[in-house]
């Protein structure tokens, strides 16, 4: 059985999940019920597909309620263990906006790493498409087939861990760089944590740009910072950080007034709803804070050997970041973390262009 990527993303549209794990999939019917208590809650999940001992099931929100939140989301999974150790966990919406996979990656010796893909009725979701592929069996395969094989499947399909590492371990790195460039603020920790703040707005603009959001340019910043030294000179006067990047940050993508002068400078950018990029309190406080040019050729250099793509398409390469990868990051390293840093979520509305980004504050690596 050939994988029909159109039929399969009908039935993701359809959340007719056992349809579209038995016919499209090849996997096998399986009719449990499972309850997860939860704080004192019951939460229901009912088994929609299984191959080879690893269960599919699904946990619908009732109507009325949302999807739970991550960390009941964690608590169901680790009840779920206790039944079927190898699983997946479809989490839906009661609106059928929205799916959320849950995946753990289990290690002799260590605890469980769970990621998780997000599927919106209103994305194009190809990375899903991408992911069902690489789970899905035919009937040549059925003989051989072992739950070893059905579970590194899943694992190709659904780890991030690899990149993750691999990301991580230089990101520390330069995230010490970027801290020694800067220079105005005394305190310490104030100064570790706006390392983290300006490297946080400089991904998500990397992600932004990758999409052509920010005036067509998928090097918008790089092309910025060569243009401003073109017309400025290199730290003269006014640097790359002072005379654009801020400007950016507070009057662009966290403003909403423009005037020709300001989209002279930033090009067609849009605005985003949310705290990230609006003027933080260190900068409140700390109205001199210097960071030279050499700190973003820096900074470009390596963020430029990723490819960055803002859906949740697999990661078939080393060098390819996605949310996923960075959201990994900021849970697998909060035990590590030193600072308390603020960290925004963007959301894409393809018909329209539109960016919208939720902030929220928690620790990150």
């Amino acid at each position: 059985m050939d994988f029909n990527a159109d039929r399969a993303g009908q039935l993701l549209k359809q959340f007719n999940f056992a349809q579209l794990f038995i016919e499209e999939l090849g996997w096998d019917r399986h009719g449990a019920n499972l309850s997860a208590l939860v704080s004192s809650s019951t939460i229901a999940l009912r088994a929609v597909a299984e191959k080879r001992g690893m269960v599919v099931w699904l946990c619908e929100a009732p109507v009325g309620e949302q999807i739970p939140d991550r960390s009941t989301r964690k608590k169901i999974e680790t009840q779920v263990a206790k039944t079927t150790l190898e699983h997946l966990i479809i989490f839906t919406d009661a609106k059928r906006a929205e799916q959320i996979w849950c995946w753990a990656r289990r290690e002799a010796g260590k605890p469980a790493a769970v990621s998780e893909h997000f599927w919106h009725a209103s994305s194009g979701n190809r990375g899903f498409l991408q992911k069902l592929q690489a789970i899905a069996f035919s009937l040549d395969e059925e003989g051989a087939l072992t739950l070893h094989e059905v579970t590194a499947r899943a694992r190709a399909a659904f780890d991030v861990e690899r990149v993750t590492k691999r990301f991580y371990d230089q990101f520390k790195a330069e995230h010490k760089a970027f801290l020694d460039f800067i220079n105005g603020i005394t305190d310490v920790a104030d100064k570790d944590w706006y390392a983290s703040l300006m490297l946080n707005r400089l991904m998500f603009i990397y992600f932004m740009q990758r999409k052509g959001f920010l005036n067509g340019e998928r090097d918008y910043l790089r092309d910025r910072l060569t243009r401003c030294q073109r017309e400025k000179g290199q730290d003269k006067f006014y640097s790359f950080y002072r005379y654009f990047l801020l400007r950016l940050f507070h009057e662009g993508l966290g403003g909403r007034e423009r005037n020709p002068e300001l989209d002279k400078l930033l090009g067609r950018i849009p605005y985003l709803n949310g705290g990230l990029f609006e003027k933080h309190p260190i900068e409140e406080r700390c109205p001199n804070i210097k960071i030279p040019d050499e700190a973003f050729t820096r900074i470009f250099a390596y963020f430029d050997r990723y490819q960055w793509h803002l859906d949740e398409r697999p990661l078939r390469n080393d060098n390819e970041i996605n949310p996923d990868v960075l959201g990994y990051i900021f849970e697998k390293y909060i035990k590590t973390s030193a600072f308390y840093a603020d960290i925004g979520i963007i959301y894409i509305m393809p018909q329209s262009g539109l960016c919208r980004m939720a902030s929220a504050r928690g620790w990150i690596a």
